[in-house]
């Protein structure tokens, strides 16, 4: 026998999955009702993965659930979160940074302003390793399936019908970790992705005063939602109040960037900049 709290997860599963068939649905078809990634919907049926009380509720949505029916899968997840592991060791805790790659797996649209740390749909390899690595509860094991994970899906900048627009501030390409030689293979990686058809890299460069002071970064999923990071975690909203406002805020920031040949120069005289360090160690490497 499995764990009690393993008991449950497939029991919730189980139910999301009858739900889903007596609707005529597919777990496609489900997935981009709720707004949310297809391996979530297969990882929560298969009782592999708990979704958070957000997800639960845009899959009740996409089914159209009952009141009843909505009451009977909250009471299910419930379950779960009370349950005890007895006779199996804990499941590891999701590295904060996954939520954000999710949810733009489904989206047509989507808009991201960072003010530290790199957009993920544009991270390198690396890049993305020290993210994770600096996340809590960070294991190697982990590190490297959330890396490749990562990487896994930024293939959808390449996907036709879709688009993507990214806007930085200049502090972004300059808050480094690793290497120069890291940061090099970064910017390279920026200038490919920027000639793509299906996005638009912004940067607000330093000579210019921000619109407003950013608190954090964000990106918003076509018009359904938004994911607010902070330090440790990932917050999703539909809110439609918290829609407007970050798409408000998003535009003044994009209006106050720079783009293409002006972000182009901007990156080949960074790139110059961090060859002129040369193979000086980052600081935390000494």
């Amino acid at each position: 026998m499995g764990s009690e709290r393993r008991e449950r997860m497939r029991a919730l599963g189980v139910r999301l999955r009858v739900l889903r068939t007596e609707a005529g649905l597919t777990g496609a078809v489900l997935a981009q009702r709720a707004g949310v990634g297809q391996p979530t919907v297969s990882k929560v049926e298969t009782g592999r993965m708990v979704p958070s009380l957000d997800v639960l509720d845009r899959l009740s949505r996409a089914l159209d659930l009952d009141e009843s029916a909505v009451r009977e899968v909250r009471d299910l997840l419930a379950a779960v979160a009370a349950a005890v592991d007895s006779d199996e060791p804990a499941d590891p805790v999701p590295l904060a940074g996954l939520t954000v790659d999710e949810e733009v797996r489904s989206a047509r649209l989507v808009r991201s302003f960072q003010c530290v740390v790199l957009p993920a749909l544009l991270q390198s390899a690396e890049y993305a390793r020290h993210v994770f690595d600096s996340a809590p509860h960070a294991t190697p094991e982990a590190v490297g399936r959330a890396v490749a994970a990562r990487v896994e899906r930024q293939s959808v900048l390449y996907e036709p019908g879709r688009e993507s627009v990214f806007v930085l501030t200049e502090a972004v390409l300059r808050t480094w970790p690793g290497t120069p030689a890291l940061m090099l293979a970064q910017f390279d990686r920026l200038l490919a992705v920027e000639s793509l058809s299906t996005v638009r890299l912004g940067v607000i460069p330093w000579r210019r005063p921000v619109p407003v002071l950013p608190r954090h970064g964000f990106t918003l999923c076509d018009r359904r939602a938004v994911v607010v990071e902070t330090f440790d975690s990932e917050r999703v909203t539909d809110d439609d109040a918290d829609l407007t406002a970050y798409e408000e805020q998003f535009a003044r920031f994009e209006e106050t960037a720079i783009f293409g040949a002006e972000v182009r120069e901007l990156l080949l005289r960074l790139m110059e900049e961090f060859r002129s360090l040369g193979g000086q160690p980052h600081p935390l490497e000494e």
